[in-house]
């Protein structure tokens, strides 16, 4: 019966295999989502989605496929299930406080709630708005939508607003990720891995299983080897934007930074203004006095460095090409002669951009920015984005 569920998965693009299938069959089997919407969602999604990158698709698809059971009346529900008494009890004591069970007691019991709620469905025969009786919206029935009662079924309302309904009919919740929402630090921390290169160095300390096995082998007793700790040895070079408008990119690229940090041991960061110029700085508190010459960051880290510029690129097209263009100083040399010089000394660079990409065609500094690094260079600040720009920095 799930089988068209399966074919929304393939449909949806979610490289989803037969065996990860049978898989979530046998959860279903060994019962680890019975009668529990929620818990049967979370079981196909742990079992047919192996990338985060696909949890949006899956999304849909489970919407796609599950979409006619919307359909079904509840009274048809009721009438051609029967729900065993002594199963309702277990679920009664395992979702439900004394005192809530003590609430719908007041009301005659689950089977009288039940019971009364077929009836209505059969009497009713139109939408009901308010009111105490009918099954309807905002008001005090027992059975309804965005109304409130402490032995309610809710029927037909996408979200609990009491939070106290019995039986929650369609509640689905779903997570909205993809590989083209902005990222999070640790959606970038699995974007940077990408660029890598192992190494073991510092102090033995990480155990060596296959050495304590040839040691213990070769001298008849336990001889624990130690081997120091494999890092990537990848060095980057990060220049960052800051200020004007990148201010409402503050949280994403603080968040970019302190993933940087903690995925690369060799990271060496700037920071500039719009465009790269004669001076960078390292503490923006002391821009102007505390300033870096741009030559001897060019001189200093060789070009086994990859090189990695963050910022909007949005600025006056004259910041780029002209002397004397830069908004804050007189630059006696145009920002692009500094910027083609970054990219000579540091072959592997690149441009994150955190501006949607859809919007880059509107904005001309950004098009020249492009052209200087090259369309393939510039990248937006996405999931995908990130790991299309590590692929880049490994070529």
């Amino acid at each position: 019966m799930f089988l068209p569920f399966f074919e929304h998965l393939r449909r949806a693009g979610i490289p989803v295999s037969l065996r990860e299938f049978l898989s979530f069959l046998k959860g279903l089997k060994a019962g680890l989502a019975t009668y529990d919407i929620k818990a049967f969602y979370y079981l196909a999604r742990i079992s047919l989605v192996k990338d985060e990158r696909n949890i949006d698709k899956f999304d849909r698809a489970f919407a796609a496929a599950f979409e006619g059971l919307e359909g079904i009346s509840i009274e048809e529900v009721l009438e051609a299930v029967d729900i065993p008494a002594d199963w309702l009890e277990k679920m009664a004591e395992k979702h439900l406080s004394a005192e809530e069970r003590a609430e719908i007691e007041a009301l005659g019991g689950f089977d009288k709630l039940m019971e009364t709620l077929k009836k209505r469905l059969k009497e009713q025969k139109g939408r009901h708005q308010g009111g105490n009786k009918w099954i309807g919206t905002a008001g005090t029935s027992p059975f309804g939508a965005y109304g409130y009662n402490p032995e309610g079924v809710r029927v037909g309302q996408k979200d609990s607003r009491h939070q106290r309904a019995v039986k929650v009919w369609d509640k689905r919740e779903f997570r909205n990720l993809d590989d083209s929402v902005e990222l999070g630090t640790r959606n970038i921390k699995v974007a940077l891995k990408r660029l890598r290169r192992w190494a073991r160095d510092g102090a033995a300390e990480e155990l060596d299983l296959n050495g304590t096995i040839r040691a213990t082998a070769e001298h008849g007793y336990l001889d624990v080897q130690t081997r120091p700790e494999r890092r990537n040895a990848v060095k980057v070079l990060l220049f960052l934007d800051v200020g004007g408008s990148m201010d409402p990119h503050i949280k994403i690229v603080e968040e970019l930074f302190s993933a940087a940090k903690s995925e690369f041991k060799h990271l060496e960061h700037f920071y500039f203004h719009n465009c790269l110029y004669e001076g960078v700085w390292r503490d923006n508190r002391r821009r102007w006095d505390a300033q870096t010459l741009t030559h001897e960051v060019l001189r200093t880290y060789g070009p086994d460095y990859k090189c990695i510029f963050v910022g909007d690129a949005s600025m006056s097209p004259y910041e780029i090409a002209y002397p004397g263009g830069a908004n804050e100083h007189w630059n006696a040399e145009a920002g692009q002669v500094w910027l083609q010089r970054a990219r000579d000394q540091w072959a592997s660079n690149l441009w994150i951009n955190p501006v949607p990409e859809k919007y880059w065609p509107y904005t001309q500094s950004i098009a020249m920015v492009q052209e200087i690094f090259g369309a393939d260079t510039m990248v937006p600040m996405t999931l995908e984005g990130l790991s299309r720009g590590m692929r880049a920095l490994t070529r």
